[in-house]
């Protein structure tokens, strides 16, 4: 391939991620996420120190009474994930489309869901079992606004407001109470006739559902769509594969949530809830590849994990400007943000950098996850803060397991030799244009 045709393809690539990066609905779900992550964060210290803090102190009824705060946390957040997405979702998607009443969206989001939850429940009393369970009616269960809805909520919230944009866009359907009203009132006079339409269309196709195929939205979303898409972006190949492009892409100057954000991060926060609850109640972990998983073994120090190349150039480089780069990255390297790396060192269109910069979170992703195959490492239980430190993240994440450190200070390690030969390239070729540039200057 020419140099050329090199170019051309990477103004294509580049072209073709920008524009699924700012594809509206993408970037309303990447928005949704960041406004929800402080919620799920909180929900997994609070899983930590109900499961791992408290049972230090307490057993027995004492600590059942004891862990009722975290329970409590579990309840507002993991336990009513679905009832959180829809409206933020709304929301989102209305503003970005520049909507003007996004408010009115927002609660219409929460409405369409919850008519389109089941009708009837099944629950298990208290000291019960499976055996035991029965059928009710009139109550929203968690198990259906929980993480078991987060994608149906996702897509109810996109799907309504598309809706009610569309209608609320007919002026025929608009009621204008005049101008000397207060702004509030007006507005919600404005979509009254929307909002009833979207709400009847949603409703009748519940109804539709459940009385032709006796099933719900929830269950057709999970079936058909949530847990076959999981399947293969949560893969070990297609979790690897989307962050090793979105890697490639902070290289030529391209944010890597641009892929990681919209493709990777709903499905695998999702994998993170669902491995907290089950945390939580005992049972068996279910996934390995989760939301923080990824940047616990594939961002130790920041994307493509700079922690390596941080430590290399410091005992190794050679060249005083990027061991002063490095020195100068440190600190903030301890805390995942490695922007004065990446720039400054530079990562960006460096080729000789680009290699190990993609290449070792995928080979630290790899390592970890037959590790934690092999029951060698607990399975991640808690979404941690992407900013606390490595090795100390790694802990908490794994719910307390020593292990989780040695393998991050096998990636480390591994990673310091692996980044070494390319830095000593990047090096040569740094002495090298230095000395044609000052070859150019004395002519």
């Amino acid at each position: 391939m020419s140099v050329m045709e090199n170019s051309k393809f990477l103004d294509s690539f580049t072209m073709f991620a920008a524009k699924l990066g700012g594809q509206i609905h993408l970037r309303s779900l990447r928005d949704t996420f960041t406004t929800l992550m402080p919620l799920f964060i909180l929900a997994g210290i609070s899983v930590l120190i109900n499961n791992v803090v408290l049972p230090w102190f307490w057993e027995g009824d004492a600590l059942w009474t004891a862990q009722y705060w975290g329970r409590m946390i579990t309840n507002g957040t993991l336990n009513i994930s679905s009832l959180l997405t829809a409206p933020v979702v709304a929301y989102f998607l209305a503003k970005n489309k520049n909507f003007k009443n996004p408010i009115a969206a927002t609660v219409l989001g929460v409405s369409v869901l919850v008519l389109m939850l089941p009708f009837y429940s099944t629950v298990i009393p208290m000291n019960g079992t499976v055996d035991d369970a029965v059928q009710t009616m009139g109550f929203m269960a968690f198990s259906n606004l929980g993480t078991h809805g987060m994608f149906a909520g996702i897509i109810v919230g996109l799907l309504s407001t598309e809706l009610f944009m569309k209608v609320s866009s007919i002026k025929r359907l608009e009621i204008n109470l005049g101008d000397d009203i207060p702004p509030s009132v007006g507005q919600s006079f404005s979509v009254l006739i929307p909002i009833m339409i979207v709400m009847s269309v949603f409703a009748g196709f519940s109804m539709f559902l459940h009385t032709v195929f006796d099933t719900n939205i929830l269950t057709l979303i999970a079936t058909f769509i949530q847990e076959p898409l999981r399947g293969v972006n949560t893969s070990l190949g297609g979790a690897v594969l989307i962050y090793s492009v979105g890697n490639f892409l902070f290289t030529i100057g391209i944010h890597q949530t641009i892929i990681n954000g919209v493709l990777l991060m709903p499905l695998a926060l999702l994998n993170t809830t669902e491995n907290m609850l089950a945390f939580e109640a005992g049972a068996e972990i279910p996934h390995i590849i989760t939301d923080v998983f990824i940047p616990t073994f594939g961002m130790i120090g920041g994307t493509g994990s700079t922690m390596s190349l941080i430590i290399a150039t410091i005992l190794f480089g050679k060249l005083k400007s990027a061991k002063s780069v490095a020195k100068l990255g440190t600190a903030p390297g301890i805390f995942n943000i490695n922007e004065p790396i990446i720039f400054g060192y530079p990562i960006v269109f460096n080729l000789p950098m680009m290699i190990p910069f993609v290449l070792l979170p995928s080979l630290g992703l790899i390592f970890a996850y037959f590790v934690t195959a092999a029951g060698l490492m607990n399975r991640t239980v808690a979404l941690v803060p992407w900013t606390t430190p490595p090795l100390l993240n790694g802990f908490l994440a794994t719910g307390g397991d020593w292990r989780a450190i040695v393998v991050q200070l096998i990636i480390i390690t591994g990673g310091v030799f692996l980044y070494l030969p390319f830095m000593k390239i990047s090096e040569k070729t740094a002495l090298k244009v230095m000395e044609m540039e000052k070859a150019n200057a004395n002519k």
